[in-house]
C-alpha cells in the first residue's frame, strides 16, 4: 500500500499532464511494483477511484484495508497511520528532512518508527541522527524508460532548456542570461517548460512562480521562450532538441528528476553546487558544476557554442547517466518486504 496527502494526481494524469518530481516518482514506483507482480493500492487526493496500469487508486476518504505487507507513506507524516497494521512501514522523503522537527511529525514518527527512505547523499545528510526511525535507506529515483532509450544524435542548435520549479533559480538564470550568456551568443534561445499548475497554482508559491514566468514571457526579444509544462512523453521529445540544461539548483533540491531525465537523454547540464544537483552531473564529463556565476556563464556559453565539447559531453551523458530504471528502484524497495 502507498499513500500521499499532497496534490491530487493519479496514474492517468502522469501520462496526460505534467507532474512535479515527487508525484512522478510516486506514480512510477507504484506502476513498477505492479509490473513486478505485486498488488498495489494507492490512497491519495485523486478525485475518484481508478485502476490504471495495474495500480488501484482511491481517495483518502475511501475505506482503508486494516493491514498490508509493505506500507509506503509519501512525504507527509500524517499518512503514516493510515493503515492499522503493516509488515513494514517506510516513510519516503522528497524534501530536506528539517520539516520533520515539527512536533506533529515527531509524534507520528515516535509512534510508528518507520524506515526513512531518502534519495541521495545530500538528502541523507539532512536527516537528524536523533530522528525517531527504524532505519535509514538511500534509494535514488528511477528514470522512466522514455528518457533512457536515446541514441547519439547530431549537434542541435543553441537551445538551452529549463524544466524545473521556477522558484529554484529561474530569476537568477534570467539575470545571467541577459547579462552574460545571450550577449555572447545572439542566436541562442532559452526554452522554459514550467508552470505553477504543476505545483499547485492556488498557493502563494504558485503566485510567485507565475510572477517569475511572466518576467520570462516578457523577454522574447532576448531569446527567452515561455512554454507550457509537458507530460513525460512530450517532454522527452522536447529534450531531443535541447543543447543544454541550465539550472542553478536550490538548497531544497534533494534529487532533481528533471536533471536526471535530461542527462539520461544525453543533454549536457550546467549547474551550481547547490543542494543535490551536483550529484546529477559528472563535472567536466557530462556538463559542468560551476563554482560561481562567471564559471556558470562560461560553461553555458561553451555548451551552447562549442560543437566538439557538446558532442563529448553528449556521448558521455548517454553512456554514464542512464540512472536506475524504475524496475530496479522497485526491486530495492522490495528488499523491505517482511
Amino acid at each position: 500500500m502507498m499513500a500521499d496527502d499532497g496534490l491530487p494526481f493519479d496514474g492517468a494524469m502522469a501520462e496526460s499532464a505534467p507532474l512535479g518530481g515527487a508525484e512522478s516518482a510516486f506514480t512510477s514506483l507504484a506502476e513498477a511494483f505492479a509490473a513486478r507482480g505485486h498488488r498495489v493500492e494507492v490512497y491519495n487526493r485523486c478525485k475518484k477511484p481508478l485502476f490504471y496500469k495495474g495500480v488501484s487508486w482511491a481517495p483518502l476518504e475511501a475505506p482503508i484495508p486494516k493491514s498490508c505487507d509493505l506500507f509506503i507513506g509519501n512525504r507527509g507524516s500524517p499518512v503514516m497511520g493510515l493503515v492499522a497494521r503493516a509488515g513494514r512501514r517506510l516513510f519516503w522523503l522528497h524534501n530536506p528532512a528539517s520539516y520533520l522537527k515539527k512536533p506533529r511529525n515527531l509524534l507520528s514518527l515516535l509512534r510508528y518508527r518507520p524506515i526513512v527512505v531518502v534519495t541521495g547523499a545530500y538528502h541523507k545528510e539532512s536527516v537528524p541522527p536523533w530522528l525517531p526511525r527504524a532505519g535509514l535507506a538511500v534509494i535514488p529515483y528511477g528514470v522512466r524508460a522514455s528518457f533512457r532509450s536515446s541514441l547519439p544524435r547530431p549537434t542541435p542548435p543553441p537551445i538551452a532548456i529549463f524544466t524545473s520549479n521556477p522558484l529554484r533559480g529561474l530569476d537568477w538564470l534570467l539575470d545571467l542570461w541577459l547579462r552574460r550568456i545571450r550577449p555572447e551568443l545572439s542566436s541562442a534561445e532559452l526554452h522554459i517548460y514550467a508552470g505553477a499548475a504543476v505545483y499547485g497554482s492556488s498557493t502563494k508559491k504558485g503566485a510567485a512562480m507565475e510572477a517569475v514566468l511572466a518576467r520570462a514571457e516578457g523577454l522574447c526579444g532576448a531569446g527567452v521562450r515561455r512554454l507550457a509544462p509537458l507530460p513525460c512523453e512530450s517532454l522527452s521529445k522536447a529534450l531531443l532538441g535541447a543543447r543544454a540544461m541550465l539550472y542553478r539548483g536550490d538548497k531544497g533540491e534533494t534529487f532533481c528528476l528533471s536533471l536526471a531525465e535530461a542527462q539520461a537523454m544525453g543533454v549536457p547540464a550546467v549547474v551550481t553546487p547547490l543542494g543535490a544537483v551536483p550529484e546529477r552531473v559528472i563535472d567536466g564529463e557530462t556538463g559542468a558544476v560551476a563554482a560561481d556565476e562567471e564559471a556558470f556563464a562560461a560553461s553555458a556559453i561553451a555548451a551552447l557554442g562549442d560543437d566538439l565539447l557538446w558532442q563529448r559531453w553528449h556521448k558521455a551523458s548517454l553512456e554514464r547517466q542512464k540512472g536506475l530504471s524504475w524496475d530496479e528502484a522497485a526491486r530495492r524497495f522490495e528488499a523491505f518486504l517482511p
